[in-house]
């Protein structure tokens, strides 16, 4: 495939720092969107060190319509991978219409932006929580959604309004990849997950314990249908999934429209599982009590990814020990997160 110049949104991100890596990496221009409310820009400084190359990069609001298209004017935008959005399941339920404005406000003021400068290909970062509390163990993307929080509800109308822009726009080619759980780190330790403020996610809580940032990891509830009774998610290793957004990029021209699909390696591990993978790979065990059950929440998600791999033949190449190790090695060597 030829290079592209990608417009990256969000993308001083967790994810999306990892997805320009591999952008620039593959020889395409990047062109990154973020307004900073969930990132740092040093990630971005990060990437720049870790692929010798530059781009550019615009604080913008995605709300921010002038703002966005001056963006699309100043760059011959060829696609788009759109990261940007409020994440976290339990903040949702406590904030839920910020979660619709961002979320659903953003995407659609993008696909209208990219419309009304004819940009059609567009990979999307989508959710497994749109699956809900399902009964179906793996879920593929054939089961339906049953979104239990604010969160999974906007990634599901996301998906619903760029479903029917294909319909009504049919030159669009949309990809929505619904991932399960992101963590890990790049390798070298440069970059990783380094949320503003006290994290609303599993890994990057577990690393701010291990070095003494924190205290004591809350486990939601233990009284689930599960082997252990704590919660059970499909992890994949952040790299994996910045190179399926990179390899999606290659798929966009298969053919016009709206298509989904699972990323997550197929294994469920309980959040007790986890605490002790991440114990073993720091070196030190992690302390952690029981606490209730987390409004939003479901028992469990594990992907069937059987779908990516029949049509691409792409798979997750990295396990959990992968995945424990890296995410320690990037707070090991960034004890206090990024630099501000």
């Amino acid at each position: 495939m030829k290079p592209e110049t990608v417009l990256v949104t969000g993308g001083a991100g967790f994810i999306g720092s990892h997805t320009c890596v591999e952008l620039l990496e593959a020889g395409n221009d990047v062109v990154v969107i973020d307004d900073y409310s969930n990132s740092h820009p040093s990630a971005l400084d990060r990437v720049r060190e870790i692929t010798g190359k530059s781009f550019a990069v615009y604080e913008v609001d995605l709300r921010d319509r002038a703002g966005l298209s001056a963006v699309f004017e100043a760059h011959p935008i060829d696609s788009v991978i759109h990261f940007a959005a409020k994440k976290a399941v339990g903040e949702s339920t406590q904030i839920p219409l910020e979660y619709f404005d961002i979320n659903i406000g953003g995407t659609t003021n993008l696909i209208r932006t990219m419309h009304q400068h004819e940009v059609t290909r567009l990979v999307f970062s989508s959710s497994c929580s749109i699956y809900g509390d399902s009964s179906a163990a793996p879920l593929s993307e054939a089961d339906p959604a049953n979104p239990t929080n604010p969160y999974a509800l906007s990634k599901w109308m996301c998906e619903q309004v760029l479903s029917q822009a294909c319909v009504y726009i049919p030159e669009l080619s949309v990809i929505a990849l619904r991932y399960f759980n992101p963590i890990g780190a790049h390798p070298t330790g440069r970059l990783g997950e380094d949320p503003l403020g006290v994290p609303n996610n599993v890994m990057p809580y577990l690393s701010q314990i291990a070095v003494g940032r924190l205290t004591e990891l809350s486990v939601f509830g233990d009284d689930y249908p599960t082997p252990d009774g704590t919660a059970i998610r499909d992890y994949i290793h952040v790299v994996d999934v910045a190179d399926a957004h990179r390899v999606a990029l290659e798929h966009l021209d298969d053919r016009d429209g709206f298509r989904v699909f699972n990323l997550g390696t197929g294994s469920g591990v309980s959040v007790l599982e986890l605490v002790a993978a991440f114990s073993k790979a720091c070196g030190k065990e992690i302390p952690h009590r029981i606490a209730g059950r987390r409004l939003g929440d479901v028992a469990s998600l594990i992907a069937d990814a059987a779908n990516i791999d029949r049509e691409w033949g792409w798979r997750t190449r990295r396990d959990l020990a992968d995945m424990c190790r890296d995410a320690w090695n990037f707070q090991r060597q960034n004890p206090e997160g990024y630099p501000v």
